[in-house]
């Protein structure tokens, strides 16, 4: 698998949030996190974001242990901290001081010098109706896009 090809989505933060800024922000990884990483073999279910002293982490995160660690492999579901300078913490910061809103992971990927990033975004938790509504219009786009195939 080439590693510019991993792209691993959080596709309930969508459905759950109503998500409004996005910010992409470099992790910090040890060597059988990022081989691992690089293997596609992590995920983003049931994970979200903190701010503690200045400094946003990333909890619940799942990356495999590489199959050839050895004893110097890593936990599987550690707190990792992310990389962002301080007018995007302090942004961060202040929205997760809102009530309604946290900091929720989206996506999971490898850029083009081969470090890993992962896009956050400040979410607004979505109710009921809203999780109908947003079903709903998703099955319009699906209808719509079939009935213009078969012409």
């Amino acid at each position: 698998m080439n590693p510019k090809d991993i792209n691993i989505k959080n596709r309930r933060a969508t459905f759950d949030y109503e998500i409004s800024d996005t910010f992409t922000a470099g992790l910090v990884l040890t060597g059988t996190e990022i081989k691992s990483l690089r293997q596609g073999k992590a995920g983003l279910t049931d994970t979200f974001c903190y701010i503690n002293n200045g400094e946003v982490w990333v909890k619940n995160m799942y990356i495999a242990e590489y199959f050839y660690g050895t004893y110097n492999n890593h936990v599987t579901r550690r707190d990792r901290k992310l990389l962002l300078n301080k007018k995007e913490i302090a942004k961060l910061e202040k929205a997760g001081k809102e009530t309604g809103f946290t900091i929720v992971p989206l996506r999971l990927f490898i850029n083009d010098r081969g470090l890993a990033k992962l896009v956050i975004g400040i979410g607004r938790g979505k109710k009921a109706y809203d999780k109908r509504q947003s079903i709903k219009e998703r099955e319009d786009k699906r209808n719509i896009a079939r009935m213009f195939q078969k012409k």
